[in-house]
């Protein structure tokens, strides 16, 4: 009884961890061929193997690679070659591992945008002094955000005033809505950061 216990507490714990891996297989079709590419959207690296099976195509026999995916990047993984007039089926598994190999494949990649663990929405006031430098850095990380400018956004601004200590007019540094939680005295990206990671 002890040893079942223990054994279906193992299983959903590493059920909660294999969810908390987005990493994801995207297609692309190109002409007469069928493009596999891996979507990290994590803030860690990965090694994938991706093998494919099925019908009407071809694909190299040789033996599956594993393949370095970064963090927040989309990775090309494979191409099979299709059968001309005909629609291709196939299945595919896909192997991910955190234990990274020196032999891992390191391919180019594309960097992608991501979920933070916490949403990030940025309000930007006419008085703004450091709102360039955190939208600058905003813009160059990994993670998407939502910005308002509320010169532009009244109805924005009139909802925000019940929740801020100061006038809007007078606040030099950006609104910033971190996982539901209003600052307005996150003065850089690292500051932000910290506010993001904090659990």
């Amino acid at each position: 009884m002890k040893l079942n216990t223990l054994l279906l507490l193992l299983f959903i714990a590493a059920k909660i961890n294999a969810q908390e891996t987005a990493l994801r297989v995207e297609t692309k079709a190109i002409p007469n061929r069928l493009a596999f590419y891996a979507i990290n959207e994590n803030e860690q690296d990965f090694d994938v193997q991706i093998k494919i099976s099925g019908t009407n195509f071809r694909q190299s026999q040789g033996r599956p690679r594993w393949v370095r995916v970064p963090a927040a990047s989309k990775v090309h993984l494979k191409t099979v070659v299709l059968t001309r007039d005909k629609k291709p089926n196939y299945t595919y598994d896909l192997l991910v591992t955190d234990s990274l190999s020196k032999r891992a494949l390191k391919k180019e990649f594309e960097r992608i945008k991501i979920k933070p663990k916490k949403s990030i929405t940025v309000y930007i006031t006419d008085a703004c002094l450091t709102c360039d430098r955190i939208i600058k850095s905003l813009n160059a990380s990994n993670y998407k955000y939502i910005k308002h400018l509320l010169s532009e956004k009244p109805e924005i601004q009139e909802q925000l005033k019940n929740y801020l200590p100061a006038p809007i007019d007078s606040i030099k540094t950006p609104i910033l809505n971190i996982g539901g939680r209003l600052f307005t005295q996150i003065e850089t990206y690292d500051t932000l950061l910290e506010e993001l990671h904090k659990q």
